[in-house]
Formats: C-alpha cells, sequence, structure tokens
C-alpha cells in the first residue's frame, strides 16, 4: 500500500473517529441536562407546601410559644338538601411561611372549592376536592351548626351519596402522623367516615394498621365494598406498589365488616402464587 493511500485511510478514520466522538458528547450533554431538569423539579416538588395539618408534637411546641402555623380557611357552603336546605360548608387550612403570634382577631381566608357532579347506577354522586380538616353541616332553615370533628383530622375528598331514603357524606381522613413526618396528611392511615343527614350519625370504618385506599357502593344499595391497604412492613405508611391489600364488605345497616375472600381461599391463591404443594 502506497504512502498516499495509507495517509487518505487515516484521514478517514480520524474523521470517522471524530463525528463518533462529536455524537457521544451530544447524548452525554443531553442526559446530563435532562438529569439535572429532573433533580431540580424534584427538589421543587419536595419543598412545596405539605398540605396536610401539623402532628401533635409540632403544635404542642408551637402552643409553648403561644404560636401558630395554620389559619382555618371555610370553603363555599354546598347545598346537599335542597328540600330541608341543608348545606355542608368545608373547613380548609392555610400554612403560614412563618409561625405567627395568636391574633384573635385575625380570621381564616375564604376558598372555593367547586363541587363536582356525577351520577352512579340509579342515584347521584357529588364530590368536593380540597385539603380539609372539619365539616359543618348548615341547617338554614333552623339556624344551626354542626361540626363533625372536635378532634384533629386531614381528608381532601368528600363524596356525597344520594339515596331515596337518606343523604349520605362519606370520606377517608387522617388522625395520627403514622409515618412521623410532622403532619397529619393523606399519606398517613386514613379511616372511613360516614355521616348521615337522615339520623346525623357519624359512623367510622377501620382496620389496624391498615390504610382506607379504594371503596364502591354496592349497587342500588348503602353497603360498601372497601379495599384496605395493609402496612407490611410497619412504617407507618401504606405504599401500594410493594406491599398488600385486601378487600371487606361493610354492611351499613349493622355497622358490621366482613371478609369477602375467605381464609382457605386466601391461603390457596398465596400457595398457588409461592408454588407450595
Amino acid at each position: 500500500m502506497s504512502v498516499e493511500k495509507i495517509r487518505e485511510y487515516n484521514q478517514k478514520m480520524l474523521a470517522v473517529l471524530g463525528t463518533v466522538v462529536v455524537i457521544i458528547a451530544f447524548v452525554g450533554l443531553f442526559f446530563t441536562l435532562k438529569f439535572v431538569v429532573s433533580e431540580i423539579s424534584s427538589s421543587s416538588r419536595n419543598t412545596g407546601p405539605d398540605n396536610g395539618i401539623l402532628s401533635k408534637e409540632r403544635v404542642e411546641e408551637l402552643q409553648r410559644e403561644s404560636k401558630r402555623e395554620q389559619l382555618i380557611s371555610f370553603s363555599l357552603p354546598s347545598l346537599i338538601d335542597s328540600t330541608n336546605l341543608v348545606y355542608m360548608i368545608p373547613v380548609a387550612h392555610k400554612s403560614l411561611e412563618d409561625a405567627e403570634i395568636y391574633r384573635e382577631e385575625r380570621i381564616g381566608l375564604y376558598d372555593l372549592y367547586e363541587p363536582i357532579n356525577s351520577k352512579i347506577d340509579q342515584r347521584y354522586s357529588m364530590h368536593n376536592y380540597g385539603d380539609f380538616n372539619n365539616l359543618l353541616i348548615y341547617d338554614y332553615k333552623n339556624k344551626k351548626v354542626e361540626k363533625l370533628f372536635s378532634e384533629r383530622v386531614n381528608f381532601s375528598d368528600i363524596q356525597t351519596e344520594y339515596f331515596s331514603d337518606d343523604i349520605l357524606i362519606v370520606f377517608k381522613a387522617s388522625t395520627e402522623d403514622t409515618f412521623k413526618d410532622g403532619v397529619i396528611n393523606q399519606r398517613d392511615f386514613k379511616s372511613l367516615f360516614i355521616y348521615s343527614i337522615k339520623d346525623g350519625r357519624l359512623r367510622e370504618v377501620t382496620v389496624n394498621n391498615s390504610d382506607v385506599f379504594k371503596l364502591t357502593f354496592v349497587e342500588n344499595s348503602k353497603d360498601l365494598l372497601i379495599n384496605f391497604g395493609i402496612d407490611y412492613n410497619e412504617n407507618g405508611l401504606y405504599e401500594q406498589y410493594i406491599e398488600p391489600s385486601l378487600i371487606k364488605r361493610y354492611n351499613y345497616e349493622t355497622g358490621t365488616l366482613t371478609d369477602i375472600v375467605s381464609s382457605d381461599i386466601n391461603e390457596d391463591l398465596q400457595n398457588i402464587l409461592q408454588g407450595s404443594d
């Protein structure tokens, strides 16, 4: 091979090598920028405001200094019983940037959460979304207001179900900081609460060491099918992608919970999954 051909070959190889290096550099730069943007976005999400209510420990710490970090905030009343003019008023909350000394003349802000209506089987359903810490029932005709809770709770979705003989208000609420992150929010275990407009009774449905994950009404019935998430690793948080769940039936009339899947079937299914005889 002549010197000229060798020189030509080397030049071509250098050109190819240079092109490959440039492509690798661009790909590396692209993924580096993507990673940086992802980290910035994640950081922004993690440092954003937490919509839960403060834990008991944090509240006690603030009380010792006569301070507060959150204010109540009333949502627009929603008409739930047009015949008797009964409204519900969700009580939300706002977190201050800095804790403030108590000022009795200060009042909460006024928020608006639009209800969403939908039709389920033979009844109507209405949802109110927000960040709530209590619920008021306002009887317009009799000029009476009733609050449902005297303790600290947090919930975000209020579901109103209309039946021929009653109206039920249904929501999942956290009452304790089970995850121990300083706030009571929707990451903590939730109980199911059902309030009857007809008899003015508030029911609580819960299972130890579990979170009310999903629920559905039985067709044309007040009974419920409830999906409970089990805190298998006992860290105070139900992690749906790695922890199991179970289904129970709630009998509205008796207030009892029963397993839908028997222990025998449950054991058989587990044995099949793990390959046991």
